[in-house]
């Protein structure tokens, strides 16, 4: 039986990856610290902390990934036709604690604490280093959806979902994938594998190949800082899939 990896003070220390668990699936090291140094090596390397407070912060890397490839993105006959009808005004980076907050109570109600104050800390302080983004959908002047992740070079990790509105989630992440292939991103990383990802086109690709795509598009240029929504969501181009 593998013992799990302590992590030290070196906030760029992870074991290989190879040492994650099979059960639970992808757990990898435990303690460290949620520093924006700390959280930026972690990424790089396909490595991500889910851990429900006060534990101990746990290190993730699931065998397999799921993940979107832009190019591969599907919308629903419904969602493309919602799409079209405009509901919602959608805009990034503009109330990304708000959006955090708004994912953290979700998790709340259905028993989930993974959001806590910490979590929101740290991300909120990628956000201000440029490497965490959010994507806000509006009704009037009410947020009533978002989903917010990290982005390093051409990878975008996304994190998690809210929505107060049918749909308000949906459509922001049509948004933000239809964006992200404006911008030559190589991939969408969903962490998980779920029935609610698979609807918009995810596949689970081996650890490996998920680790071979990070090596060659993580140092490439991104998207500056702060993010801005280019295209109107009625375009067609959006919605062809």
């Amino acid at each position: 039986m593998r013992r799990l990896s302590v992590l030290g003070a070196d906030p760029e220390s992870f074991p290989p990856l190879e040492e994650a668990l099979h059960e639970p699936n992808g757990l990898l090291a435990i303690g460290g610290d949620l520093s924006v140094s700390r959280l930026r090596a972690a990424y790089r390397l396909g490595i991500f902390p889910w851990f429900e407070e006060p534990d101990h912060i746990l290190w993730w890397s699931p065998e397999p990934r799921a993940v979107i490839f832009p190019d591969e993105l599907h919308l629903s006959r419904s969602l493309r036709k919602r799409l079209r009808q405009g509901p919602f005004r959608v805009t990034a980076d503009s109330a990304f604690e708000a959006v955090m907050s708004g994912c953290a109570q979700l998790r709340a109600g259905s028993g989930g604490t993974w959001i806590g104050s910490r979590m929101q800390l740290a991300y909120s302080a990628l956000h201000r280093a440029g490497l965490a983004h959010s994507i806000e959908v509006w009704d009037g002047c009410e947020l009533v959806g978002g989903l917010y992740g990290v982005a390093l070079g051409k990878v975008f990790f996304g994190e998690s979902m809210f929505a107060r509105a049918p749909d308000a989630s949906k459509i922001g992440f049509a948004h933000l994938a239809a964006q992200l292939r404006e911008w030559d991103f190589a991939i969408i990383d969903c962490q998980q594998d779920t029935e609610h990802m698979r609807r918009f086109g995810s596949r689970c690709i081996a650890r490996s190949v998920f680790r071979d795509i990070l090596a060659a598009n993580i140092d490439l240029p991104g998207a500056p800082s702060p993010w801005h929504i280019e295209r109107s969501a009625d375009d067609e181009a959006w919605v062809t899939r």
